[in-house]
């Protein structure tokens, strides 16, 4: 989006977040002050969260808590919800019908409470959004610029290949959660997928523990999205990589019939230090060979595609565009996939009894 909308949107529509806790703080407002969106509000179940990030951000307003909140909203108010999943359904119940609303990912905890997200988003008429922002990241963005141009032909190959170490205790609720790795981490990439190629015909998956993470569910997955007999789309994410930087490695290659690009992000790598990003791209021409080129991108995943999600919001309401492109409507599709991923997990391959 050019900057003058965000101009038109920032003066227009001032944003008022549920929640202060690590990504509001590490990337919902930084990404906003990026933006010049105006944040007029916030609340926390831990008021002290909301007074500390409200002092850090210039935030001018803060309320005991969200029913407070809500009952004060102004009528061209934005929301921000950035609660964990299973908050969202009686949160949203009392939003005011037609509010425009950004909810944090993921859209609930399982397909069946993304389902009644969906219909309470209906009922109500609501502007709602997910933030799946990796969507939205600025090199995610130049691949679609490229693919708009023609640049890289038809894609037929995605790959996205994580193999850091993360520090899930940070999350203190993972601990006690039945999904982890697919929900909370590598649905980004199963959404992405799905924003560039649609949704998959199905899915087959396998989400493992891990010997020095045996409280958490699952820390590493495979994941495959089936698009026919043309296109592969593999997701491989380990998270406990605990042997030093040099092997880290966290990267999406997207390959088409006239160019391919390997992103190499850095967000994950030393977390929550992060690396460098890299960019690199090539294109294919009759009698020559192939060349790889590097291209600076401005801006990261975090907190610059933050910037995406809320802009998608920020444009509905103002009445810019139709609907936002991370829409629920659109959402549920990825929840649907994440779903399908964990029924692939439980229902398992060929076992070889079954063929010998």
């Amino acid at each position: 989006m050019v900057n003058h909308q965000r101009d038109i949107a920032s003066l227009q529509l001032p944003i008022y977040i549920i929640g202060a806790g690590g990504i509001v703080n590490a990337a919902h407002l930084p990404a906003y002050m990026l933006a010049g969106f105006h944040v007029a509000g916030i609340c926390d179940i831990d008021p002290s969260k909301a007074y500390t990030t409200a002092e850090r951000f210039g935030i001018k307003e803060v309320f005991a808590s969200p029913e407070e909140l809500l009952k004060q909203l102004p009528a061209n108010a934005v929301i921000d919800i950035a609660v964990p999943g299973p908050a969202l359904i009686p949160l949203l119940e009392q939003l005011p019908d037609g509010a425009p609303v950004l909810l944090q990912k993921p859209m609930g905890e399982d397909v069946e409470s993304a389902k009644k997200i969906l219909e309470i988003c209906k009922r109500k008429n609501l502007h709602a959004a997910v933030n799946f922002q990796l969507r939205y990241a600025p090199f995610i963005l130049e691949v679609k610029r490229m693919m708009a141009e023609g640049l890289l032909g038809d894609i037929n190959d995605i790959e996205v290949n994580v193999n850091v170490y993360t520090p899930w205790h940070l999350w203190d609720f993972l601990m006690k959660s039945p999904r982890v790795e697919i929900l909370y981490h590598s649905i980004h990439y199963i959404d992405l997928v799905r924003h560039i190629l649609g949704n998959p015909v199905s899915v087959y998956a396998k989400s493992t523990k891990h010997p020095s993470m045996p409280a958490l569910a699952s820390v590493r997955s495979n994941i495959i999205m089936d698009y026919g007999d043309m296109i592969r789309a593999n997701i491989l994410t380990n998270h406990c990589h605990n042997y030093g930087t040099p092997k880290q490695q966290s990267y999406i290659k997207f390959e088409g019939t006239k160019g391919a690009v390997l992103i190499n992000f850095g967000a994950l790598i030393n977390y929550p230090r992060g690396e460098a990003d890299s960019f690199e791209y090539v294109f294919l021409e009759d009698g020559k060979e192939p060349v790889w080129q590097e291209k600076k991108i401005e801006g990261s995943w975090f907190p610059h595609a933050f910037i995406g999600t809320m802009e998608q919001v920020m444009l509905a309401a103002a009445g810019k565009i139709e609907k936002p492109d991370n829409a629920v409507e659109d959402c549920i599709y990825t929840m649907a996939c994440t779903e399908a991923a964990y029924m692939s997990c439980q229902q398992g391959g060929i076992q070889l009894n079954e063929l010998i």
